[in-house]
């Protein structure tokens, strides 16, 4: 076929039936990929669905009804790469809820069809497995797929139809299960990648404030950003005062001051003031879309371990063929031929571990984990490297109050808290929640004061019983109002070198008092942090976007092996590349958007409960429970889990041994290995629901 030929053929979509707001295509033959072509489309601004039936090359878009939306998807689709297939062509090979169907009614039907028709209806049933089994011997040699295909062909021969078309039920119950999972968790992940507003504001050359589609925003447009609203664009403040959270970008604990000529960063929120931002990075350059990029390409392209079952079964296949023709060489008996090939090592592998595995995963649900599939809990079991994200992970989101010095002899601590949380609690800034938190605790008596003002991105200032105070950061009192804390210059020196924020103090423009501040510390998180190596993992590490005294000194806290600070976003990813290129295995814990791609480098990805929705989703297990004992807990019931399926994988190694070699000699028939082969898988089978049990084992 010429090659412009198949090109068109390979990329063509056919609408065949549309509503106002949906569309139903017809796929064209493709190499692999149809997930991937559905992730694409799914994307878009615009589509608010897209679902694929592989097997029937079906796609249905719902979508808001637009005509520009409408020509996009089918842009998406005809210009789509035609080998794009990447992670996805296992999830379009899955079968779908249909095929289940089907195959549990031909089975019913085998119970009261004539023998002639039973016979047709079976053949066409199993026929698909065998044609897989016969491309997976021609792809890549002995595998499962070609006992599968055996698995249904010896009973169908031997016009066994309930057997074969069993088979087939279960094959096709399994397949669509994992394919479901993976379908979904992808479909989340592609939603939640869709970071772009669909309306911005911008400020136009005569000063007018107007909303324009996001599509429209170029570099040089001004965007205007209030209070609570996220930055689309990566650029520099052109006017304007604010207090902007990084902590999903960079993962920075504080609302950082921004002012004119100050850089800004996408996916940025505005904690209070107003902004003008000259966008110097809009669409698929800015950084949120870089992460997204990143992740899309880390689905693409997947790396790592393959599954425990497959790997473990697949090795067996060749001994039960070569068993079954060395016996018929031997031999020339059908029977015994029929016998051997009955022994299939990769029932119990094949179905027992996947129970374990969902039993594993029942369990962590119950004590507080999601796992989202069984290639993650068998990473966890191998990992010897964590590495943590520091905000919202080692860290609670909220600061402590840590160190009140007062400068004053006329004041002393409780008036010097007293006075700074009665005029901080009018702002909602972490150091002033911190502030008033303690001031509550301790029971002290509110201060009346005039009004407040708010010097946005320095501090706050108000007048009490008629003498000025002001609080902010050094740079605010001493280059804004001219007081200078130069005599406690050691003391500012120590107390950042401990990892500490400051709040400076001044009453009618003298220095009266400093309060130093920290991350809140996970109360268990030193003790989960010594579990974990006893449970064998040997290296503990962080990376943070904080200044490295902070870090430093969090990380000999908690008595970690490196840190890793003042990091950006993508830095984490290729520290994460870094550490598998030692050879480590390595999980990160994290919480933020930036965590996206250090999850999706990592062997497995661990989000945080309150993580943002973008983390969640690109973590292969997230924590239920905000508290880090899930981790040891996951890691104990990891490496238990893995021991069960080896366990189970030897012993129906040599029990199943025991009756190839009985078939073999010709002692033991066709009914009695069918018998004694499956009694051995029930039994692997029912052990392995055993670890589902309500009782929690001591790890």
């Amino acid at each position: 076929m010429p090659a412009a030929k198949r090109k068109a053929e390979l990329s063509a979509a056919r609408v065949v039936h549309e509503t106002s707001h949906r569309l139903r295509l017809r796929l064209g033959k493709r190499v692999g990929g149809y997930a991937h072509l559905a992730a694409q489309v799914d994307a878009l601004s615009g589509v608010k669905s897209a679902r694929l039936n592989a097997s029937c090359r079906s796609l249905v878009v719902r979508h808001d009804g637009q005509a520009a939306t409408r020509a996009a998807i089918l842009t998406t689709i005809r210009e789509a790469p035609p080998d794009d297939a990447g992670a996805d062509a296992a999830a379009d090979s899955g079968a779908d809820l249909g095929q289940v169907v089907l195959s549990v009614g031909v089975l019913l039907a085998s119970f009261v069809l004539p023998p002639p028709i039973a016979a047709l209806v079976t053949t066409a049933n199993v026929a698909g497995v065998v044609v897989r089994g016969a491309r997976a011997l021609t792809d890549k040699g002995l595998s499962v797929e070609v006992l599968d295909a055996i698995a249904m062909m010896l009973p169908l021969l031997r016009r066994e139809y309930r057997t074969a078309n069993f088979t087939r039920v279960m094959l096709d119950l399994g397949s669509y299960m994992e394919a479901s999972t993976v379908r979904r968790s992808d479909r989340l992940l592609r939603q939640l990648l869709r970071a772009e507003p669909e309306d911005v504001w911008i400020e136009s050359a005569g000063g007018e404030v107007i909303s324009v589609p996001y599509t429209q925003v170029t570099e040089g447009s001004r965007i205007v950003v209030g209070t609570g609203s996220q930055i689309p664009v990566d650029g520099v403040v052109g006017d304007g005062e604010a207090y902007v959270s990084q902590a999903a970008v960079t993962g920075e604990s504080l609302p950082v001051p921004k002012e004119r000529g100050d850089p800004v960063l996408s996916g940025s929120m505005v904690d209070s003031g107003r902004l003008v931002v000259v966008a110097e990075r809009v669409g698929g350059a800015t950084t949120t879309a870089r992460i997204s990029r990143y992740i899309q390409q880390a689905l693409s392209n997947p790396t790592g371990i393959q599954g425990e079952s497959r790997r473990l079964a697949d090795k067996r296949v060749l001994i039960t063929l070569l068993s079954g023709l060395g016996v018929f060489a031997l031999t020339r008996d059908w029977r015994r031929l029929e016998s051997v090939f009955l022994v299939d090592y990769t029932c119990a592998v094949k179905f027992g571990t996947p129970i374990a595995i969902k039993a594993a995963m029942f369990r962590a649900a119950k004590e507080g984990c999601l796992v989202k599939s069984g290639l993650s809990l068998e990473t966890v079991a191998a990992v010897d490297t964590i590495v943590f994200d520091k905000t919202g992970t080692l860290t609670h989101n909220t600061l402590e109050v840590t160190d009140i010095h007062c400068l004053s002899d006329d004041i002393d601590e409780e008036q010097l808290l007293a006075m700074i949380a009665s005029v901080a609690e009018h702002t909602s800034h972490p150091i002033a929640s911190a502030v008033v938190s303690l001031a509550s605790r301790r029971h002290l008596a509110h201060m009346s004061h005039e009004e407040v003002d708010f010097i946005v991105g320095h501090g706050v200032a108000s007048t009490v019983d008629g003498h000025v105070i002001r609080l902010g950061s050094r740079h605010y009192l001493e280059e804004h109002e001219g007081v200078s804390f130069s005599e406690v210059e050691p003391l500012l020196v120590q107390l950042m070198a401990g990892g500490r924020s400051l709040l400076l103090v001044s009453v009618d423009g003298r220095p009266i008092g400093i309060v130093g501040f920290r991350d809140r510390v996970r109360g268990e998180a030193l003790r989960v942090l010594r579990k974990l190596r006893t449970l064998g993992v040997t290296q503990m590490m962080m990376i943070t976007g904080d200044h490295p005294d902070k870090a430093h000194q969090l990380g000999e806290m908690l008595g970690l092996d490196r840190v890793f600070a003042d990091q950006k976003p993508e830095d984490k990813a290729a520290i994460i590349e870094a550490l598998k290129a030692e050879g480590r295995t390595v999980a990160y814990v994290g919480d933020g958007v930036n965590d996206g791609p250090a999850m999706m480098a990592a062997h497995v990805g661990i989000a945080m409960p309150r993580a943002a929705d973008i983390a969640r989703a690109t973590a292969d297990i997230v924590l239920l429970e905000d508290r880090l004992e899930g981790l040891a807990m996951l890691r104990g019931l990891a490496r238990d889990t893995m021991r069960l399926i080896r366990t189970n994988f030897r012993a129906a190694v040599i029990i199943n041994s025991g009756i190839l070699g009985g078939a073999a000699l010709g002692w033991l028939s066709p009914a009695v290995t069918t018998t004694l082969h499956n009694g051995t898988t029930i039994g692997i089978l029912l052990r392995a629901l055993a670890s589902a049990g309500p009782e929690s084992k001591e790890r």
